[in-house]
């Protein structure tokens, strides 16, 4: 019996879908691992962008990090953002969700768009007008002078636990919003008659919300966790245009010292700032990781 000659079913499945992932992978490894590689191999590397040489012992720049007072100070306020910042940021969307869910609530489309549209607000415009209203003698300040809760003016963005405070207001107005759009979208496909037979069964609104909402919202939670923590620890433009890191580098962030080594002092020091970009890099990964596993409920 003649065998039939060519490629089988499964064969040509598999080939069609290779040649159709084969274009984005090319990409991605282009745009992303490629730029990876690179950077990791210039931070093992010291001098000016035209004349760099490998540094001698090879990891010196990684050793060089955790000596450098300000980079640590730099880790430790990104994570003092991160840790305040982002649960604040992420309870307020899932309740603002739930809210703007509601069926009976009137002008639903309305109340949406004003929550979503700080996130829609240029980032460099809006740190702008934060340090604006929390000048020395911007609106804030006159407001708590007239109420009489301030004496005088008080310097919010001269002060380093006034100007951090600031910072994470910051960022709680600009980004709740966008995710109570995931939130949103993920109640939204939870069945109505899921709480209506909770209501049924007796569940109030507070067990229903924790019965239910929750543990239906837990991929979208986690997917907006990882991407808060990611946006988190490359924070750069609030530190950049609200306070410039001060006062006295008291604010400044992991990826606004980088900057700084690359392009904001006279001499640009490549090498070093690849290291703490690669640090970074690693560091989002792992927190990543975690949430990944911790929120895998699979057997």
């Amino acid at each position: 019996m003649e065998k039939k000659k060519g490629m089988g079913l499964v064969a040509k499945q598999k080939a069609a879908g290779w040649i159709y992932l084969a274009p984005a992978t090319i990409l991605i490894a282009i745009m992303s691992f490629w730029p990876m590689i690179q950077a990791f191999l210039t931070s093992l590397k010291t001098g000016s962008s035209a004349n760099m040489q490998w540094v001698e012992p090879i990891f010196y720049n990684y050793t060089r990090m955790f000596q450098d007072k300000i980079f640590l100070r730099s880790i430790g306020n990104t994570f003092f953002y991160l840790i305040i910042q982002v649960p604040i940021m992420l309870v307020l969307a899932i309740l603002l969700a739930q809210l703007l869910n509601n069926r009976d609530l009137r002008f639903k489309g309305f109340f949406r768009t004003c929550v979503f549209l700080p996130c829609a607000t240029a980032l460099v415009s809006y740190a702008l007008i934060f340090k604006s209203l929390f000048a020395t003698q911007g609106l804030i300040n006159t407001i708590l002078v007239d109420l009489h809760i301030l004496k005088e003016n008080y310097n919010f963005l001269g002060t380093s636990a006034s100007a951090k405070v600031v910072i994470i207001i910051a960022l709680i107005w600009r980004w709740t919003g966008y995710n109570m759009v995931f939130y949103l979208a993920g109640l939204q496909n939870i069945e109505y008659s899921v709480y209506e037979a909770a209501k049924i069964d007796g569940a109030n609104g507070w067990k229903t919300f924790w019965g239910i909402t929750v543990p239906l919202l837990k991929p979208t939670i986690i997917m907006t966790f990882i991407m808060s923590i990611n946006g988190t620890l490359q924070l750069f433009d609030e530190s950049v245009n609200l306070t410039n890191g001060g006062p006295a580098n008291s604010t400044i962030t992991m990826s606004h010292y980088i900057y700084n080594n690359s392009f904001g002092t006279s001499v640009a020091n490549f090498g070093y700032a690849s290291a703490m970009a690669f640090l970074v890099f690693i560091l989002v990964a792992i927190l990543a990781f975690i949430n990944m596993k911790v929120g895998d409920t699979r057997d």
